[in-house]
């Protein structure tokens, strides 16, 4: 899906932030898959949360992939170069906003600092494929899309993002989707006010 806005659900944000960090500080490569990244709101919303967390070395160390469908080709330049109209970016907490963005030569837009920027790969993809991007990620998020499957494609995507990620790494998603009865075994909820996941097995 394409509609989205920067810092939506913050909530599920802030709580993915908080379980990972502990979890991914000390690695030399962090690796986060964001699945269904339409225009880049949402991976870089959550670069900048984990930015503030984690401290300028440790940044560095990651490395946030976001992926679409992307059926009209124009994600990717989006997201390259990070520059965002006035309007889509009201919601940004006004510290934020002026820590991690500058003015752009084209008037009332703003261009994402490189910081982050440089932090963030844009891939396509889709997820009914069922093939992952990779592995040994410490947090997959997908919000947003999930919902727009039917129940078994849900229970199989899930089942991939679940061997994609690094033992005990996290899984997150929006707050109306429930973990299917069927892969129940394979996640371990560990925030009781969001839908965050801890991989078992």
């Amino acid at each position: 899906m394409a509609f989205t806005f920067f810092f939506r659900d913050i909530q599920i944000l802030d709580l993915a932030v908080k379980h990972v960090v502990p979890y991914a500080m000390g690695r030399s490569r962090i690796k986060v898959w964001d699945a269904g990244c339409a225009m880049g709101p949402e991976p870089y919303s959550l670069a900048m949360i984990l930015a503030e967390s984690m401290g300028h070395f440790s940044f560095k160390n990651l490395t946030l992939y976001a992926t679409d469908i992307d059926e009209q080709d124009t994600f990717g330049i989006i997201i390259k170069n990070g520059i965002y109209p006035e309007d889509e970016l009201k919601r940004i907490p006004e510290e934020i906003f002026k820590k991690y963005f500058t003015p752009n030569g084209k008037p009332g837009h703003f261009q994402i600092v490189n910081t982050i920027r440089d932090r963030i790969v844009f891939q396509k993809h889709n997820l009914l494929s069922l093939q992952s991007i990779g592995n040994d990620f410490s947090l997959i998020m997908c919000k947003n899309v999930l919902l727009h499957f039917q129940q078994q494609e849900r229970v199989e995507v899930m089942r991939m993002f679940h061997q994609s990620l690094a033992p005990g790494g996290y899984f997150a998603s929006e707050q109306t989707q429930k973990m299917p009865k069927e892969i129940e075994h394979l996640f371990k909820q560990v925030a009781s006010d969001g839908q965050i996941y801890k991989k078992e097995g």
